[in-house]
């Protein structure tokens, strides 16, 4: 039985939770100001806080920031008024789970409990993450030998389970839309609908009318209505592809529905209420999008629940042969040509590129190159890549500078892209074409991360 502490000054509010909490088998604690409820985290077992932001004596905020000195894994949840959004997102700043608005339902929050609780079991799990590697996640159409993609299989195979919002990030090309469609499939939600929406591939004014559906007559040629992909999405999950392009004034809709999970469609007026899962994906830094103005940050805390980040397949090679194996085999299945393998020279040489286009670029090339055997085998010269990386010596194989390795290089290059961006992590990430993560992370790893952090462009 979880126990869930409410800290609320208004006696009315605080018993109604009391008794809706109990009643759906929880384990409530209460206390009407930030001291008293401190003194309670002293001194119960509490596995999620919930707390308004208005309180007596001790603000908040405050509590919030007291209360993660105490138990930094804690799930707290914040209860703050409509006109108060900005302070509800300084509060996820400083480290709350996720915010309610006044005035909620009681079965809103219950929903807002069992999914922060969900979260907080799917982090208590996760610290064992890499012991649990031993076992070998296997899913049709996703291969996954190394270890960087057996760990996205396990974060998605427990998040699955769980009613959390999931953000998905990574290159273009690397399987965004494969993960989001495992993660429905093992999900409560797989018998219900798995709708795919790519917000860059539908034209702006249209992309409102795409999501959340029109009524006749709301424009010129609507002479029927028609329902939106949230509504065709009841009851299962919407992936909403590449969000960090999605305009602002439909941000505003977007957060609405994630936080009241209601809306109206395009010209009508009446209120429409749906049950949606939602996995959003983006090939962008959306922290530099925050930065920048053009992504809003409620609604990037709402999103961001639980991150699953997809590593390009330059950084897990070692799935390669498996993958070319898999696509000959689909590629056979299709056409009527014997395909039988691919030759150790040609798989080298595909071991060898660096794969900007990611897994997508490699099924393209093997479909090219199963095009262009003479054979039963793929040979080397069937291989046409796209992009050829330079050669510093010509007639020999050399595609580093002489007496440097591969790590120096990239260190090297790390340092000058950081230097040339006067120590702006966003602005150096889009020189080297890495995610902002990616670079942070390779940045730590030579050591000048803590230096980085201190500049204002931070």
């Amino acid at each position: 039985m979880a126990a869930i502490l409410i800290v609320e000054d208004e006696a009315r509010m605080r018993r109604l939770l009391e008794l809706d909490l109990s009643e759906a088998g929880y384990q409530t604690f209460s206390a009407a100001d930030a001291e008293k409820g401190l003194d309670l985290l002293r001194r119960e077992p509490i596995d999620l806080v919930l707390t308004d932001l208005k309180l007596p004596g001790l603000g908040g905020l405050e509590f919030l920031q007291a209360a993660k000195r105490l138990n930094g894994a804690l799930p707290v949840v914040v209860m703050t008024a409509y006109g108060s959004v900005e302070t509800a997102v300084e509060a996820m700043k400083a480290g709350a789970s996720d915010y309610v608005l006044k005035p909620f339902s009681l079965a809103e929050m219950r929903l807002v409990v069992q999914k922060e609780l969900d979260v907080r079991r799917l982090r208590e799990e996760n610290r064992s993450l890499r012991e649990a590697l031993g076992r070998q996640y296997n899913h049709p159409n996703i291969v996954a030998r190394s270890a960087k993609m057996q760990e996205v299989l396990a974060l998605a195979e427990r998040v699955a389970a769980t009613l959390s919002t999931v953000l998905i990030g990574g290159e273009s090309g690397v399987g965004k839309d494969l993960i989001a469609h495992l993660i429905h499939q093992r999900s409560s939600r797989a018998s219900w609908p798995f709708v795919k929406i790519n917000s860059t591939a539908i034209p702006e004014n249209l992309l409102e009318s795409e999501l959340f559906g029109y009524e006749k007559g709301a424009f010129t040629g609507a002479t029927t209505s028609k329902p939106g992909k949230f509504e065709l999405a009841d009851k299962g999950t919407l992936f909403l592809d590449e969000i960090g392009d999605i305009p602002p004034a439909i941000q505003v809709k977007l957060l609405r529905v994630l936080q009241e999970r209601e809306f109206e469609r395009l010209g009508g007026t009446r209120t429409i209420k749906v049950d949606v899962r939602l996995i959003a994906a983006t090939n962008r830094d959306l922290r530099a999008a925050l930065e920048q103005g053009t992504f809003r940050e409620d609604l990037y805390y709402r999103l961001n629940v639980v991150p699953i980040d997809i590593p390009p397949l330059r950084e897990h090679k070692e799935d390669i042969p498996d993958l070319v194996n898999l696509f000959l085999a689909r590629l056979a299945q299709k056409s009527q040509k014997k395909l039988d393998g691919i030759k150790p020279e040609a798989l080298g040489k595909l071991m060898d590129f660096h794969w900007p286009g990611n897994v997508r670029e490699l099924e393209n090339i093997i479909e090219r190159a199963c095009a262009l055997a003479a054979g039963p085998f793929i040979g080397p010269g069937d291989i046409q890549m796209d992009h050829v990386p330079d050669r510093n010596h010509v007639g020999s194989a050399a595609l580093l500078p002489e007496g440097k390795t591969l790590d120096q290089w990239e260190d090297e290059m790390i340092r000058e892209a950081y230097r040339r961006a006067s120590g702006n992590k966003s602005e150096a990430a889009r020189m080297l074409g890495l995610s902002r993560n990616a670079l942070r992370y390779r940045l730590e790893k030579i050591g000048i991360a803590d230096e980085s952090s201190k500049t204002p462009q931070e």
